[in-house]
């Protein structure tokens, strides 16, 4: 394939250094820094933009660092870990910038700084582990297209990587392994199997083992089907098949944020759209005389019940967004918004603007999809008052963002 020599000039959102060979063509880029001069070799060819992968680096950056994993340009989970943490932030938000631009349709958004993980490495308390080849578990690679075997890991827990030596799980069908620890260090393995008859399964180490069906929900195998995660000296029951923030430390950071945006005096209702296990949900229950979540994954809902028992100004709904916000009759002052990756439907954002709250805070975990959204909501004559980006995931290129709309 052919060579380049590259000028490499800003980043792009999913982790790439962008730079131009000619006029008439863009130049995406893996693990370079904008200001190198890198050598690149072209894996994949379009009309106007070409994929590189990088050969060597001819004129590094002040920002390039050595990178802690052996793994790191094989495994495919870290983008950033060669470059010093204060450009990772910096990138973060200019990608942010970029996308609201380019999709938003903002010039000059109003993009705070990053705010910084007080815990940017050994934060995840959960890896999905595929089977390899060879018989053992290990990381899908991109790059090598196939699971690769792994030893260590600078991004997770330590209590992960000493149960990745011990497990040993020979189960047929076996197709993903997810492991998690919770704050109180209780281990659960949930496991993902082609067939609907669960496995039958003994452990011979302490550890609780669920089994996660297709429509997201897990049964109990050996001991409790869910682990305790703490944000903000609360504690949360996460069920197997729950979203739940990969840094707890980061998720305090997005509930400051989205409190602080929401600004709820004790006479206000507060609307919370996929509440998840309840995490915004219990903080916002704190500062508002009424909070309506919404969820509709059945574990999840049943996690916020016992998450949320002591709030009794909470009304749980069990069901999608776009289905039960029509059914509501109330006066929605501020209405929180943390969708899937994909972010709102149609239907969602019309159901949303129909309730008219005074408040929107989107918290969000794809920056495209928010500048999308934000579109619709600019055009709905809301104005954007401010997005904040908070790292959730250090040595990533993902960025989580929480921003404020006003009517």
């Amino acid at each position: 394939m052919e060579k380049l020599t590259l000028d490499v000039t800003e980043f792009a959102n999913g982790g790439w250094a962008v730079g131009r060979a000619s006029r008439k063509r863009t130049v995406f880029a893996p693990y370079a820094i904008p200001g190198e001069k890198v050598r690149v070799e072209i894996t994949a060819e379009k009309k106007k933009y070409v994929y590189t992968r990088l050969l060597r680096v001819l004129k590094p950056s002040p920002d390039r660092v050595e990178p802690s994993c052996p793994h790191f340009g094989v495994c495919g989970g870290c983008h950033f870990q060669h470059m010093r943490y204060e450009r990772q932030l910096q990138a973060k938000r200019e990608v942010t910038l970029d996308q609201f631009e380019r999709i938003g349709n903002v010039k000059n958004a109003p993009v705070q700084p990053t705010l910084p993980n007080p815990e940017p490495w050994t934060y995840r308390w959960e890896i999905a582990l595929s089977p390899t080849k060879e018989g053992g578990l290990g990381f899908w690679s991109p790059v090598e297209k196939r699971v690769i075997p792994i030893e260590s890991c600078a991004i997770a827990r330590p209590e992960l990587l000493e149960l990745l030596q011990d497990v040993d799980l020979d189960l047929p069908g076996l197709r993903k392994l997810t492991l998690r620890v919770g704050d109180d260090e209780a281990l659960l393995a949930a496991v993902e199997v082609d067939g609907v008859e669960p496995p039958s399964l003994e452990a011979d180490f302490p550890i609780s083992v669920a089994i996660v069906l297709p429509d997201r929900t897990a049964a109990s195998l050996v001991g409790d089907n869910f682990t305790v995660q703490a944000v903000k000296g609360r504690d949360f029951r996460v069920s197997p098949g729950c979203v739940f923030a990969p840094s707890p430390a980061g998720m305090e950071l997005v509930v400051d944020t989205a409190l602080r945006y929401a600004a709820l005096t004790e006479q206000e209702t507060a609307v919370d759209a996929y509440s998840g296990v309840g995490t915004l949900t219990a903080f916002l229950a704190e500062q508002a005389a009424q909070v309506i979540a919404i969820e509709k994954n059945p574990d999840a809902v049943a996690d916020t019940a016992v998450n949320l028992a002591d709030c009794d100004n909470v009304s749980l709904y069990e069901g999608a967004v776009e289905e039960t916000l029509p059914a509501l009759d109330i006066n929605c002052d501020a209405l929180v918004a943390n969708p899937p990756k994909t972010g709102l439907s149609r239907e969602a954002t019309k159901q949303i603007l129909a309730l008219r709250p005074s408040r929107i805070i989107y918290v969000s975990s794809d920056v495209a999809t928010m500048a999308r959204d934000g579109r619709k909501l600019n055009r709905a004559d809301y104005n954007l008052v401010e997005i904040q980006p908070i790292d959730m995931r250090p040595q990533t290129y993902h960025v989580d963002l929480v921003g404020l709309w006003e009517k």
